[in-house]
């Protein structure tokens, strides 16, 4: 038997302390197996090489919990160790024996394959256990097998082991304050966390000694072992194919495999296959977003060579692509460093760009390839495109080629198409185009049938982006402007400098203007006069483009107004004052008639905008059924 100190050297502790300061003592699991998994990979490898002459056999990890001893085993049939080879990968922290294996064997093999360093996360294995064991035997012919036992101390014993076949085997003896990793439960938990997709079969049981077995031939009662086990992953993942031999119907398996507790299927998927220049895999799924901007951060899974890396991807990939569902997996993605690293890496960012500009071909490539099918989807994906667009400028660029408008009627345009639409009817005095468009049809139908009347075209723009988003398009789109139905009057909308003629004085207005503001709240409305034509309404509602897409900015995040609290709602009571009504009131000798026509008026209007409720609703039905 052999002691010895593990040597923890000045130049290779930094590393460690970067690389594995675990906040979550569960990773200990994926370490262990992966190293597991890393070492099945290797014996593959080798086996293909010709330099493993046995034959390989069952190669299934096994993962048992003993309750009983307190004990966890992590068992493969790997490549093995041998005297040398612990005191080296093991005992001298922070060498990596898969880095080495793959300079040595770089021509031969795929090292993207080599999951983990083994020798490093090991140790993490020390979070939760008070001791730890392995029994290891190498692959090569003459080589013994060997114990390795260590308490957490620097101090280690080596000694012969009782392995027969080549592989390894990890106990862990649980400490007092790790015994929830004793339950069968939890280590299912963790198994489906972080080894749900590896490539080599893991064998998940429970172990329980002496269970009772009888009487032997002396009337002895007899006890035996028991080990119940099931397979927990899935080794062959979807986005571990070739596209082309994959149906819808084993994308939509997959999206199941991955959300089983969801309801809805998704829209469609677009599967990464990318090996320069680094490599990526991958399925990302369209789910129905509808008008939801809710970002579910928990949806888009990051691997690394099949090892669950994250799920919480924010500052990772671009938020927008937060919004789909899905996995990406690529060996450039470092298994073993924190998140805020992960953010700042050179590499994951380019992957992330790259990922962007493929979604953004799928969609492209969807649109030209069917477009009404796109059309139908539109309602369902708007908002993951509008927030794109808002989020990257390469993204916009090619967003301008699928982004589609969407107008009152129903009908669909490319941005490039409606322009060509609207140019000779909706170019104001200074030949700029003026875009109307509606959040609400129904809310805000007398505006959109007056801006009808006079030939002009209304968008729908009812998403949850769309105050970020129309602000975007005036960024980006020349000598255009856009503007809400309910802005302004129809002929102030699109100023084509056509002034009408008032009816009514200066001072007939000033002597109407009080008896107007005495009806509606001064703290929310402002009254102005108008010339208009006698065919629009006495009075209108409107609400100034500028102060309420600032409010709307305000209420979803930005526009410059974060932390000023929720801003006031400011509205305009227009009045035309070419409409006979108009002039009527400004007539009537009867100040509580002129006051009550006023109001009527005024009413009528707040209706027109869905904006007259409660009490104030029921005094104007009463009001209106007395003067039928």
């Amino acid at each position: 038997m052999a002691t010895g100190t593990i040597n923890v050297q000045s130049e290779n502790i930094f590393p460690i302390i970067k690389k594995f300061l675990y906040s979550d003592h569960e990773i200990f699991l994926r370490e262990l197996i992966s190293n597991a998994t890393d070492a099945t990979q290797r014996v593959k490898a080798l086996s293909s090489m010709g330099k493993v002459k046995d034959e390989l056999g069952d190669l299934q990890i096994e993962v048992v919990v003993n309750k009983e001893s307190k004990t966890l085993h992590i068992i493969d049939k790997g490549i093995g160790m041998d005297e040398t080879e612990i005191e080296k990968y093991i005992n001298e922290i922070a060498f990596s024996g898969a880095e080495e294996f793959v300079n040595k064997y770089k021509d031969k093999t795929d090292g993207a394959n080599m999951i983990g360093h083994f020798g490093l996360g090991f140790y993490s294995s020390f979070m939760v256990a008070e001791k730890v064991e392995i029994i290891t035997k190498s692959y090569k012919k003459t080589a013994k097998a060997v114990r390795w036992e260590c308490d957490g101390s620097p101090k280690y014993t080596i000694k012969p082991g009782d392995r027969k076949e080549r592989g390894t085997e990890v106990i862990l003896h649980i400490a007092e304050d790790s015994v929830e990793f004793l339950e069968e439960n939890k280590i299912s938990e963790l198994l489906t966390k972080y080894c749900k997709f590896l490539p080599v079969e893991i064998k998940f049981g429970t172990k329980t000694d002496n269970v009772p077995d009888g009487k032997d031939k002396d009337g002895n009662e007899k006890t035996k072992e028991v080990v119940s086990d099931n397979i927990v992953n899935n080794v062959a993942p979807a986005w571990k194919k070739q596209p082309a031999k994959l149906k819808d119907e084993d994308y939509q398996n997959f999206y199941r495999e991955l959300y089983p507790y969801s309801f809805e299927e998704p829209l469609f998927h677009i599967h990464l296959n990318v090996d320069y220049p680094f490599n990526l895999t991958g399925i990302l799924y369209f789910p129905r977003l509808k008008n939801k901007v809710e970002i579910q951060k928990d949806k888009i899974q990051l691997y690394c060579n099949q090892v669950f890396v994250t799920d919480s991807v924010e500052g990772i990939v671009p938020e927008f692509l937060t919004l789909l569902h899905g996995v990406i997996d690529s060996p450039d993605i470092p298994l073993n460093i924190s998140r805020s690293y992960l953010q700042s890496d050179a590499r994951v960012k380019q992957i992330a760009s790259h990922i962007s500009k493929k979604v953004a071909d799928k969609l492209e490539k969807l649109f030209k390839k069917d477009r009404k099918d796109f059309e139908g989807k539109w309602d369902d994906i708007k908002i993951f495109i509008e927030y794109g667009m808002l989020a990257e400028d390469k993204f916009y660029d090619k967003g301008t080629k699928f982004c589609l408008f969407k107008n009152t009627d129903n009908e669909f345009f490319t941005m490039e198409e409606y322009e060509k639409k609207i140019k000779k009817t909706q170019m104001d005095k200074n030949k700029k185009l003026v875009y109307l468009y509606a959040n609400n049809a129904e809310e805000q139908h007398s505006y959109i049938h007056a801006a009808r009347e006079r030939g002009y075209d209304v968008l729908l723009m009812d998403s949850a982006l769309s105050a970020h988003f129309v602000g975007r398009l005036e960024q980006k789109m020349t000598d255009a402007s856009f503007v809400r139905v309910d802005a302004d009057t129809i002929d102030q909308l699109i100023d084509k400098d056509e002034e009408q003629t008032s009816k009514l004085t200066e001072k007939d207005q000033d002597k109407l203007k009080p008896v107007i503001e005495g009806i509606v709240p001064k703290e929310k409305f402002s009254v102005v006069f108008k010339s208009m034509s006698e065919k629009d309404q006495p009075m209108s509602v409107t609400e100034p483009e500028f102060a309420r897409r600032m409010k709307d900015m305000n209420e979803i995040g930005g526009g410059g107004m974060m932390g000023m609290g929720s801003m006031p709602d400011m509205f305009t009571l227009v009045v035309n004052s070419n409409h006979p009504l108009i002039g009527k009131i400004l007539k009537e000798k009867d100040k509580k008639k002129q006051k009550t026509l006023a109001k009527q008026a005024a009413d009528l209007a707040l209706l027109s905008k869905n904006m007259l409720k409660g009490e104030e609703l029921t005094k104007f039905v009463q009001r209106s059924i007395k003067n039928l």
